[in-house]
């Protein structure tokens, strides 16, 4: 890897959205965590949003790059913005609604996101960190990235295609964490039936491996992951159905014998408060294996959004976000909490100061 420094990229999200709003937060209200950081997105959206966030006072400047190296050098409470050559910046402008679901709007937030994604994959910056898009204005704007249904798969296809190897060779998964749990999910943006259908031997031997080599460049140690069964009771030996039985204890003990600290299926209504860190009392597990989405979301999104980020692993590149959606009913008023980015820009910074070959590859 190249020691040059590199500034990390954060995309604008949904322009409609408080993605922009947050941003200009970020930058004002953490100017040491945002140093070193741009925006790839649209000069004049951030400068709504930074007029939206001072309600009356002098907005926080907006400045424009002519290259991303220059945000390096940017002094700190500005915020620098790489302008995104999108065909939508020709719609968008001051005047777009907040709140509301636009083509236009989902085509930039992709834009943004592709440019980021393949900025970091030629080594041009050192990690990106996506603000929220709106996955049915992505849909409405058709084009390559209305088929994913949303950032992580999108990332994954990037990546794939910039390693040229099929997309089912580059497995990745979702990582939601704050300050008092981790949780690694089977399956991410899939209907519940299609997520019940992926609890398989394969899919759930896949992710244990994943989390593990993962957290262990994160932790410099084994961790000790914790499984969530499927069923209540996690089956309660096959009375409540069988797939813990034949499906997830066997990709335990698969995962055992290569080595991994892990354990389980345990109940699902219990097994995420066993791995919750107090101050009086570390969890029993670094982080928990969720069979699928809300299962895993519910209980880190129920401890506080303004404290939860999403990692991508398995991806060649660092990706974080905030744990939280594009807020439509709160875009414009400048209300938007701005904690989840500014975690996320953390733990972002803290990822590439690691070898990404190591933790997410």
């Amino acid at each position: 890897m190249s020691s040059k420094k590199l500034p990390i990229a954060i995309t604008q999200g949904d322009p409609a959205g408080i993605g922009p709003e947050i941003i200009v937060k970020a930058f004002r209200d953490a100017p040491e965590s945002t140093r070193g950081c741009f925006v790839v997105g649209d000069v004049n959206i951030l400068r709504r949003a930074s007029a939206v966030v001072a309600a009356g006072s002098m907005p926080m400047p907006v400045v424009l790059l002519d290259c991303v190296d220059q945000a390096l050098n940017c002094p700190p409470r500005c915020v620098p913005v790489w302008q995104i050559d999108s065909t939508s910046a020709h719609f968008i402008n001051q005047t777009t609604p907040f709140g509301q679901i636009s083509a236009q709007a989902g085509q930039m937030a992709g834009d943004c996101v592709v440019w980021a994604a393949n900025a970091a994959l030629r080594g041009e910056v050192a990690a990106m960190v996506t603000a929220p898009l709106n996955k049915a204005a992505l849909a409405f704007a058709g084009g390559w990235a209305a088929q994913f249904p949303g950032h992580t798969e999108m990332l994954q296809a990037l990546a794939a295609k910039h390693m040229n190897v099929p997309i089912e060779q580059l497995p990745v998964r979702m990582m939601l964490a704050n300050d008092e749990l981790r949780v690694v999910l089977v399956s991410i943006h899939v209907s519940l039936r299609a997520a019940l259908a992926a609890v398989n031997f394969d899919n759930v031997l896949q992710t244990l491996l994943i989390t593990h080599k993962s957290l262990f460049a994160v932790l410099g140690r084994a961790p000790i992951i914790g499984v969530a069964g499927l069923n209540p009771h996690a089956g309660e030996g096959g009375l409540f159905g069988s797939e813990e039985l034949d499906i997830i204890a066997p990709a335990i003990a698969a995962a055992r014998q290569q080595g991994l600290q892990v354990s389980g299926p345990y109940p699902p209504d219990t097994v995420f408060m066993r791995a919750r860190t107090k101050a009086s009392k570390p969890g029993e597990f670094d982080v928990v294996l969720a069979m699928y989405h809300d299962q895993g979301l519910i209980p880190v999104k129920y401890l506080g959004v303004e404290k939860g980020v999403n990692v991508t692993l398995g991806l060649p590149l660092v990706r974080t976000s905030p744990d939280h959606g594009t807020a439509f009913d709160i875009a414009g008023t400048g209300r938007a909490d701005a904690s989840s980015l500014i975690e996320a820009i953390q733990m972002a910074t803290l990822l590439n100061g690691m070898n990404p070959e190591r933790h997410l590859g």
